[in-house]
Order: C-alpha cells, then sequence, then structure tokens
C-alpha cells in the first residue's frame, strides 16, 4: 500500500532511509563521509520536520506491516543545466532491496507523479541520481526521464557528481 508518511513513520522512515542508502552507496563512500551524512540527513527528527513540511510530500509504501518504500517529491528549483520550467524534484527515491525487481518502483514513481502534480508540477519534473548508479539510471530511462546534465552533490566531505534528468509526468 502506498500512503502519505505521517508523524508516526518517522522512526521506521528513518531505519529505511539509511538502511537503502546504505545498500546503494556504502560500498563507495568512505565511512566517516557516509556516518555524516546519515547523521545530517535521516534523523527521526529530521524526517518529522520533512513530513509536516507543507513543500514536501513523503509517500511510503507499506508492505506485510513494514516499510518497504519511499519517495519524497519537494518544491525546488531545478539546477541551471534544466532549461524547461520545472519547479518539483523528485528528491528521494528508494526501494529496499529485498523488494527490488517486483513492480513496487513502477507503482510507487507512479504516484510519485502524482504527488508532483500535488505540489504544482505541470509538466515536468526532475531528479539528481549519482552518475556511478547504472540501475537506478536505467529504471528513470524506462519511467521517461532523459539527461540534461550534471550536478554537485555532498556526502560528508566528499563532492560528487550527480546526473540530472527530467521526465513529463505521466498519468498512472
Amino acid at each position: 500500500m502506498i500512503r502519505r508518511a505521517e508523524p508516526a513513520d518517522a522512526g521506521a522512515l528513518t531505519e529505511l532511509a539509511a538502511r537503502t542508502f546504505i545498500d546503494t552507496y556504502g560500498a563507495y563512500n568512505k565511512a566517516e563521509d557516509l556516518a555524516a551524512y546519515l547523521a545530517e540527513t535521516y534523523s527521526a527528527a529530521h524526517q518529522e520536520r520533512e513530513i509536516a513540511d507543507p513543500d514536501i510530500i513523503t509517500l511510503v509504501v507499506e508492505e506485510d506491516g513494514q516499510l518497504a518504500a519511499f519517495a519524497q517529491v519537494r518544491r525546488q528549483p531545478p539546477p541551471e543545466c534544466v532549461t524547461e520550467e520545472v519547479g518539483v524534484e523528485i528528491w528521494r527515491f528508494y526501494v529496499d532491496r529485498s523488494w527490488h525487481g517486483r513492480g513496487l518502483a513502477q507503482r510507487l514513481m507512479d504516484s510519485t507523479f502524482a504527488a508532483a502534480r500535488e505540489l504544482g508540477a505541470e509538466k515536468n519534473v526532475w531528479l539528481g541520481v549519482w552518475e556511478r548508479n547504472p540501475r537506478a539510471i536505467a529504471f528513470y530511462e524506462k519511467c521517461g526521464f532523459r539527461d540534461v546534465g550534471p550536478k554537485s552533490f555532498l556526502i560528508g566531505q566528499d563532492l560528487q557528481t550527480d546526473r540530472v534528468l527530467i521526465a513529463e509526468i505521466t498519468e498512472p
């Protein structure tokens, strides 16, 4: 079941977010950079603030009483490489590894596009994805995203490069 996150989800969301982030990026980053990023980004208090923020929609996927995936959409101007008028970002999109390959990500993306429309996206959305994450890039391309350029992303003290992708939002 895909639903909007509630304040009571903050603890479970924090655990899921940290786990999926470590699964995705842990092997490629220094432990101290990863720890700094996680401490800054995924505390329960931080998640509560994001859930309450009217400019952010946090979606969670609950399966068998556990959170299996989440996405966050926010009002955010795009980086300079985006020439289209796009003011809504798919900020975070993570599926727990045990749920990969089951169609859950596509269902979540459909709901994410709907959330983007709710935040005012009329035609397009944008996102940043690490340039060394081919699985995610392939999924986003399958969802209709196209690469429009680079942007920087900081994990701890490590400045990395994300690819910026945009897509026309579609009806499910």
